[in-house]
């Protein structure tokens, strides 16, 4: 009987049953894999070239040679596919890094940003735009046209290992402090990079704004190869930690006598979501709406488990983010718009109907 009333219990809130949720998370994997696909369809095709997606697959694969010219090869080759593989990578490090830090802080309105990584990548990148050519001219040199992601990525690593340190004492991390030393840490960035935009002249000023607003414009499979294993290896290894977030939204304590190394737990979840956030920021710039969004979605859609909101979060910022690139090159054509609005207009507006949907019994 008290099983029951829980089940209406659920149903009142969410809107589904547990058995649709169920049933939905065992078929979220596999159409969310078809979605992707046919976004990278989508992406493929669009733009001033209209080469259809069967002669661009035939093409590229060598299996045709007829019906695509040698600039639709150039187009398709060498600046949608990567764009489209950068912005899978992307779209599915921030979402997980999302979901990730949700589970981290038991609160469904975290993300990277709210700890200060995004920020930390962010001055990072600004620091190499303004000073590239004067203090930081050693480091230019030394990376070339990759100086600006390795001064991104190593802000944002900056920022965890600070906001670690500060929150660990005695062997024991206190997410509580983490959560407002991010804060702190955030704010200090971002005064650090308003310093540096007062200091910039026009063309740096320029590049920092287009920078801030997010963009793929720039792919290149030389992007794609710098970023792509890191990001790989640690969406691979962040369905392994699935079970234990799980324990974890129980409480420490509890998790703690389930046998769930807490510790390390959450040492783990830090350094992905940092080197994940890191490298998706260093190449695409500021993308905001992703990494907060998505792990909702699938957490209303299909339930809270990580084992499934982790891969399944995955595949729909992979996709969400295609797609926006591909709304965001064509648009506007032959003008390109900063993909970073694109997701915060569209962004916004979902997650304020999330809210309103799930109002404050957002389970994790």
């Amino acid at each position: 009987m008290l099983q029951e009333v829980e089940r209406h219990a659920l149903r009142r809130r969410t809107g589904f049953w547990p058995s649709d949720r169920a049933a939905r998370a065992r078929i979220a994997i596999p159409a969310l894999c078809i979605a992707l696909v046919l976004a990278c369809g989508v992406s493929l095709t669009a733009g001033a070239s209209d080469t259809s997606a069967l002669h661009a697959i035939l093409a590229l694969a060598g299996l045709s040679d007829s019906s695509i010219s040698a600039s639709d090869r150039i187009i398709l080759g060498a600046i949608r596919l990567p764009r489209i593989a950068l912005g899978a990578l992307v779209g599915a490090a921030l979402a997980v890094s999302g979901a990730l830090m949700q589970g981290l802080f038991r609160n469904p309105l975290a993300d990277p940003g709210l700890a200060g990584v995004s920020a930390g990548a962010a001055l990072g990148a600004a620091g190499m735009i303004v000073l590239g050519g004067t203090l930081l001219a050693p480091l230019t040199a030394l990376f070339g046209f990759s100086a600006l992601p390795v001064a991104a990525f190593g802000g944002g690593l900056a920022t965890t290992t600070i906001l670690y340190l500060t929150a660990t004492r005695r062997g024991r991390t206190s997410v509580a402090t983490m959560l407002l030393a991010g804060i702190a840490l955030g704010a200090f960035s971002g005064a650090a990079t308003g310093i540096l935009v007062y200091i910039a002249d026009d063309k740096q000023l320029r590049d920092l704004t287009f920078w801030g607003l997010g963009s793929l414009a720039g792919s290149t499979w030389s992007k794609a190869l710098t970023v792509g294993p890191l990001i790989l290896a640690c969406l691979a290894a962040a369905p392994f930690l699935g079970k234990k977030l799980n324990a974890l939204a129980l409480g420490e304590a509890a998790a703690g006598h389930m046998g769930v190394p807490v510790q390390r737990l959450k040492s783990a979840s830090i350094l992905l979501v940092s080197a994940m956030t890191g490298a998706a920021v260093a190449v695409s710039g500021g993308i905001g709406f992703v990494g907060i969004v998505v792990p909702h979605i699938i957490r209303l859609s299909v339930g809270p488990d990580h084992r499934t909101l982790l891969p399944a979060s995955a595949l729909l910022g992979a996709s969400l983010l295609v797609l926006a690139d591909a709304f965001a090159r064509t648009i506007v054509a032959p003008a390109e718009l900063p993909i970073g609005i694109v997701t915060a207009t569209v962004g916004a507006p979902v997650f304020l109907w999330l809210l309103l949907k799930s109002r404050a019994v957002v389970d994790l």
